[in-house]
């Protein structure tokens, strides 16, 4: 009996280890299918908001964690129970944007020390090719003492979970899988397609399934980037980018890209694991990281647009008060990792200012421990000289006039109001039209 029929019938375990925005949905997936769940993080205080039915990532809700099967621990025994380990630990980049490699190391110890023989571990974390098979499979073996491709295989299929994003989830985007073997590929494959409507997409290898991962995102990043190049040059040329891109995608073949700060744990990350093992084999990226280059420098072209736009308005800006909503990666998502919305404030903070940071989606106290920024409410938003809308959350967007006209500064007159649009999520037409000085990417 194959290891997918076990997990089917009940006779054997699965496990994820990492329950962040990619690992919990995952492991609820599996649970409603009627599969015994193991859901392991090292974080404590995590899994005791999932036991106490709380989801801090917003991404399945806490009603859905309140009814599922998963067993939450912070216990790593408890994955000697499971004979298949889905490892989904987050890989960001280093200083100097070289792969950090430590998260999924430490993972692939624990997991080691806990494996069993007959297991399968297949690693969903981003990782440039062949780091699965030559950094995870020599610690999964030192620490078991077992032999990969004898007493255990090994597997990867990249995680493609958008966070925010109620369109395309889990079930419905098509997964990549890849297997040590014919019969390691097959299992996976069969274990996936029971959570995945879409369907999974078989490869041949484990190292194309990693490129696969780095390389669409470096696609996506490139494009971004040409657009911002775009709207760098609009500027000083005084065409409205957005106004470009409309009558541009009229055109059946336009891709739809448009400008925007680039951050978050994929697009503003993966890129750097590709040219990583590029430059490795003597090869210099010309694109990506030009494009790279591009895309880490917005958030201070946007600061220094709200600088020129306040001065132009007759401020002085070490004097003016700017309210910068949004510090999360994306809209209506709490993750604030690798948020470029940071560079606009330390940007503001070389001229002298302290922005008043407001966004109801992220966390006060992991505001405040991986940033430093100390959050505020709307509510304490008032007497501005420059308002920043840099997330388009929903509840940004849904701002009228009148009550972003309510946070500037009484008495002042409108063209003395700066507003820096990064999204640009307000109808342009409206706000400068009732007078205000207007900006956006």
């Amino acid at each position: 009996m194959s290891l997918y029929e076990k997990l089917i019938n009940g006779t054997e375990k699965l496990s994820l280890v990492g329950l962040g925005y990619v690992g919990m949905p995952i492991a609820v997936a599996f649970a409603n299918k009627g599969i015994n769940v193991i859901g392991f993080d090292l974080n404590e205080q995590k899994i005791d908001l999932y036991k106490s039915g709380i989801d801090p990532t917003h991404e399945v809700g806490d009603e859905a964690i309140q009814k599922t099967t998963v067993e939450f621990t912070s216990d790593e025994a408890k994955l000697k129970d499971a004979k298949v380990h889905i490892v989904a630990v987050p890989t960001p980049v280093n200083q100097d944007k070289t792969p950090d490699l430590i998260p999924v190391e430490g993972a692939s110890r624990i997991v080691g020390r806990n494996l069993i023989k007959g297991s399968i571990v297949v690693f969903e974390s981003t990782v440039y090719p062949g780091a699965t098979e030559d950094v995870c499979i020599p610690i999964l073996e030192k620490e078991s003492g077992l032999i990969c491709g004898k007493d255990f295989k090994i597997g990867y299929s990249p995680e493609r979970i958008n966070p925010g994003d109620k369109v395309h989830t889990l079930a419905t985007i098509k997964k990549i899988v890849s297997g040590m073997d014919k019969e390691s590929l097959n299992e996976i494959k069969h274990i996936y397609d029971c959570i995945i409507e879409a369907g999974t997409y078989p490869v041949s290898t484990i190292k194309t399934a990693e490129a696969i991962k780095v390389v669409e995102n470096s696609q996506r990043d490139i494009n971004v980037a040409f657009m911002n190049e775009l709207a760098m040059v609009f500027d000083r040329m005084g065409i409205d980018t957005n106004e470009v891109v409309d009558g541009m995608n009229t055109k059946w073949n336009a891709l739809g890209f448009r400008p925007g700060l680039v951050g978050g744990h994929c697009i503003g990350v993966d890129p750097y694991y590709f040219t990583y093992e590029a430059e490795r084999l003597g090869y210099h990226s010309q694109i990506v990281l030009a494009g790279r280059k591009v895309n880490d420098g917005m958030g201070e072209f946007v600061a220094d647009a709200a600088i020129k736009q306040m001065i132009l308005a007759g401020k002085a800006p070490r004097d003016s008060k700017v309210a910068l909503l949004g510090l999360t990666f994306k809209e209506n998502c709490p993750d604030i990792r690798n948020s470029k919305v940071v560079d606009i404030m330390n940007r503001l903070k070389e001229f002298g200012i302290e922005p008043i940071v407001v966004d109801p989606w992220s966390d006060a106290k992991e505001a405040l421990k991986e940033y430093g920024v100390a959050l505020n409410s709307m509510k304490d938003v008032h007497d501005v000289d420059c308002v920043v809308l840099a997330v388009a959350h929903d509840i940004f967007r849904e701002l009228s006039v009148a009550e972003i006209d309510g946070l500037f500064a009484v008495g002042n007159n409108n063209l003395t109001k700066v507003i820096v649009d990064v999204k640009g999520i307000l109808n342009r037409q409206e706000i400068e039209s009732a007078g205000y000085r207007y900006w956006r990417l």
